[in-house]
């Protein structure tokens, strides 16, 4: 396993600044954002530490002789966005750079580029299943003719009021998982894996890592607390943020011996990624970067 941070938390850096720190640190590897330059829609979101849109050979050999010198690797290529969004152009949009990332991906080396499946909230599962239906096949095919694999992430991106009541992200459980892996059957198609996910609606976060071993393609390292006081005054269908908040590793709810010994025990040689979301350490860049670095302190009892 190789430990290493999502890129996003820094949107000041440029790549070589990024880069730069990663190698400082004794990071592994990045898991780089390259979103569309432009204004982000939500946080997190519209980070860009490599442009795919204008990524050519040369500009590809400068970032691998780049990464070869600081000896840090990419661990997949970012972009998280709303594949299935009701209105047409946003989806459009969204799987016209997911192909670019992928694109990118070959193009730099890359075999992993992880995303979103998307998804309408106002519709039900099934609905925004027929959907998944018509869009991810040519993606994965896509991504099949690209040697690349596409890492899903398991977040049900349901956190506030314009995410309701369904949230914007199909791939939110094993069930859903199982049905998608079962339509889109390829060894391209897997998960970028996070256990918090499945703390604020009371899931097991370990059983999958067992259940979807061979679907393993990426570990996102985020913790959360689930308050239960909180929990109990607004009840289920609160928007989750009224009654749980993302951690560092080692400040929430998760296990993380018992979650990496899973990891190991189905031998994942994959990159596993510390993915801070944690408000209370987002004043300054200062504070950012001091998450990161408590944060790889933690995770090196493990990993």
């Amino acid at each position: 396993m190789k430990l290493g941070f999502v890129s996003a938390i820094l949107p000041e850096y440029s790549f070589e600044q990024l880069i730069d720190y990663a190698s400082k640190i004794g990071m592994e590897c990045v898991e780089v954002a390259a979103w569309p330059v432009g204004k982000a829609e939500r946080r997190y979101a519209g980070v860009t530490h490599i442009d795919v849109a204008s990524l050519d050979q040369a500009k590809a050999e400068y970032i691998n002789n780049y990464l070869k010198e600081k000896n840090v690797e990419i661990s997949a290529i970012g972009y998280y966005p709303n594949p299935l969004d009701p209105d047409p152009a946003v989806r459009k949009t969204s799987v016209d750079h997911i192909k670019k990332c992928i694109e990118g991906a070959r193009i730099l080396g890359l075999h992993n580029m992880n995303t979103f499946i998307g998804k309408d909230p106002s519709l039900p599962i099934s609905e925004n299943m027929k959907a998944f239906k018509e869009i991810w096949p040519d993606i994965i095919k896509f991504a099949e003719d690209n040697d690349v694999k596409v890492g899903i992430e398991n977040c049900a991106m349901f956190y506030s009021m314009d995410e309701w009541p369904g949230g914007k992200n199909l791939a939110s459980t094993p069930a859903i998982w199982t049905d998608m892996f079962s339509i889109i059957d390829s060894k391209y198609f897997g998960l970028n894996y996070d256990p918090s996910h499945l703390v604020w609606p009371q899931m097991d976060y370990i059983q999958p890592i067992y259940d979807f071993a061979d679907k393993m393609f990426h570990f996102h390292i985020k913790d959360v607390k689930f308050y239960r006081d909180r929990y109990n005054k607004v009840g289920m269908m609160a928007t989750p943020l009224e009654y749980h908040a993302p951690k560092l590793p080692g400040l929430g709810d998760i296990d993380w011996g018992k979650t990496i010994s899973a990891l190991y025990d189905i031998h994942y040689k994959g990159p596993a990624v510390i993915e801070v979301e944690d408000r209370a350490f987002e004043d300054t860049l200062e504070d950012k970067l001091h998450s990161i670095e408590l944060s790889q302190r933690y995770m090196r009892n493990f990993i």
